[in-house]
């Protein structure tokens, strides 16, 4: 009989460990790696915070690293959640092709990745997720025409080092351009800047408006780079004079648009991306991943998969059922400055 319980115990025992490997199997790593650079921007915190608590409802488990320097930091840092046994790799890169090395070595380890709000050049990876950038700089375009038809223009572009950069800005020479070719805009200046960076920008857009003040719109990059030619121009007191615009809705943006000071900004729902991006990721580890809306050319050797998400394009009169009715920001904060409106 003692003998029976023993092996009855046994057994008891090796289905308990083979339950337990079996349900720590089940449990999907996602390896998240995010540049420093990214987070001397506003959005990146709520993305990070809405794509982990998603993953975390759909049961994965989220290992996230950010590099601490410039893009090459970056480098070791996707080495080192290589080594944490991931099974599927989520990036925001901050070079567009110097993570080719070590993102083609992912892949040919058979893990899948998944390139966050600005696509890897160069490397069949798995999959793009992001808003339609190209549609954002339309949507810049678009709005400045609306207020200046007939002008003079400045463009302040993103990072030199950030394809969506250049993807704003096909968009923005799209709606605009026709415009320049007959004359009733001027393109003064056209500016890129080496990095997301508000002071480079003031530095830059310090150096044109130092030239000449006979400036009518700007189209900028984003809300940070916009902010940065706000404050120049309320230097000059012309500060609500130029129409500006950006994208991001920024709450401080968002705060200048209901006061006046700048025109629009690009609003991109991130609950809807942040949320989407983890559970492609979890498809994608368990090879289960849905058709996109669209393919993209990143210079590999295959079409990318491309999850695209729509912008939408905020004024005034639109901030009330946009950004305050999703809860992006309060009306409190964004109405703080603004008496009698809010």
């Amino acid at each position: 009989m003692q003998k029976i319980t023993v092996i009855f115990l046994s057994l008891v025992f090796l289905i308990s460990c083979s339950a337990k490997e079996e349900t720590e199997k089940e449990i999907i790593r996602i390896g998240f790696s995010a540049a420093s650079e990214t987070f001397l921007l506003e959005r990146w915190d709520r993305d990070i915070k809405i794509f982990m608590h998603t993953a975390r409802e759909l049961g994965a488990e989220v290992i996230f690293a950010k590099s601490p320097g410039n893009a090459l930091d970056q480098i070791p840092q996707i080495q080192y959640l290589l080594k944490q046994d991931i099974d599927v790799l989520v990036v925001i890169p901050q070079d567009k092709v110097l993570l080719g090395g070590v993102i083609q070595k992912t892949i040919d380890r058979g893990i899948p990745v998944l390139s966050y709000d600005r696509p890897i050049m160069d490397v069949p990876i798995t999959g793009y997720v992001s808003f339609d950038n190209h549609e954002v700089g339309r949507m810049l375009s678009r709005a400045l025409i609306s207020r200046v038809p007939v002008g003079n223009y400045i463009i302040i572009n993103g990072s030199v080092h950030d394809n969506n950069s250049f993807q704003v800005n096909s968009g923005v020479h799209d709606i605009l351009d026709p415009f320049i070719e007959n004359g009733d805009v001027t393109l003064i200046d056209e500016i890129w800047l080496e990095h997301w960076s508000y002071d480079e920008a003031l530095v830059e857009i310090g150096a044109v408006l130092d030239r000449t003040e006979d400036i009518q719109a700007i189209s900028a990059a984003n809300d940070l780079i916009a902010q940065a030619a706000i404050r120049l121009l309320s230097e000059r007191q012309l500060a609500g004079k130029v129409a500006v615009v950006g994208q991001d809705a920024d709450l401080v943006a968002c705060q200048s648009i209901v006061e006046g000071t700048q025109l629009m900004t690009v609003y991109k729902p991130i609950q809807s991306l942040a949320a989407r991006a983890a559970q492609l990721a979890v498809s994608m580890a368990t090879d289960q991943m849905t058709e996109p809306e669209k393919y993209i050319d990143n210079n590999s050797t295959r079409e990318i998969p491309f999850f695209v998400e729509t912008p939408i394009p905020v004024f005034k009169e639109d901030m009330d059922s946009t950004v305050l009715n999703d809860g992006f920001h309060s009306r409190e904060d964004v109405y703080r400055n603004a008496i009698g409106q809010n």
